[in-house]
């Protein structure tokens, strides 16, 4: 008499874990997966309201689109090449992330430092992310023109180089459609150098789509 009762149990008990194995596989896919920013002002929200900037942005849509992924941002304002370096050995051992994005080398130019410093920093920050077990993905940064095109073809080269040896993932310009906006003013704070809120939005439109193609 109560054996119908039971097959019904059963069948439903199967049919929720059936559902909820369905519901869950995508989450545990995405489980576990942490992508590390190191970055600079530009990412670490500098002049902006907390919340507001570009890796946050990118955190909220993670939770939409691909949930249990985890951002860290390492980002540091004024930080250059040279202090990512040294910094990216204790973040790979603390986070033990499963991407890296390096967010570098601007203050680099401002600062008028070598070019083949900051090549190297960029290649010796790509090797030990990987060599953790990282996918990295480059920021590509572009010296302003009163630097001379020769300048800024060499420091747009050199994301492009380290890239291409590593077979690293690469965004050419972070600020396109920032800094070379016909009317640049409008997306930036009144020091003409910080991309203002209305730009983060432009920044993580420039890197999700290579990003996305890293996550599982």
């Amino acid at each position: 008499m109560h054996k119908p009762l039971l097959r019904r149990r059963h069948f439903n008990c199967s049919l929720l874990a059936l559902v909820g194995w369905g519901l869950v596989l995508p989450a545990q896919a995405a489980a576990g997966q942490r992508i590390l920013v190191v970055g600079d002002s530009l990412s670490a929200e500098y002049g902006l309201a907390r919340g507001t900037g570009w890796v946050a942005l990118l955190q909220k849509k993670l939770a939409q689109e691909k949930p249990g992924v985890q951002v860290i941002n390492a980002s540091i304002s004024g930080d250059t090449t040279s202090g990512g370096r040294s910094r990216l050995p204790a973040l790979l051992q603390r986070h033990q992330p499963s991407h890296v994005v390096i967010e570098l080398g601007g203050n680099d130019a401002l600062r008028g430092l070598p070019m083949a410093m900051t090549q190297g920093n960029l290649l010796d920050m790509t090797r030990k992310a990987q060599a953790a077990g990282a996918q990295v993905l480059l920021l590509g940064m572009q010296m302003p023109p009163n630097y001379g095109p020769d300048m800024a073809q060499q420091f747009e080269a050199a994301y492009a180089q380290v890239a291409k040896s590593q077979k690293a993932a690469l965004v050419p310009f972070f600020l396109k459609g920032v800094g070379d906006d016909p009317e640049p003013l409008k997306w930036f704070l009144p020091d003409r150098i910080h991309p203002n809120e209305a730009a983060q939005p432009r920044l993580l439109a420039n890197v999700w789509p290579t990003l996305k193609k890293q996550l599982k």
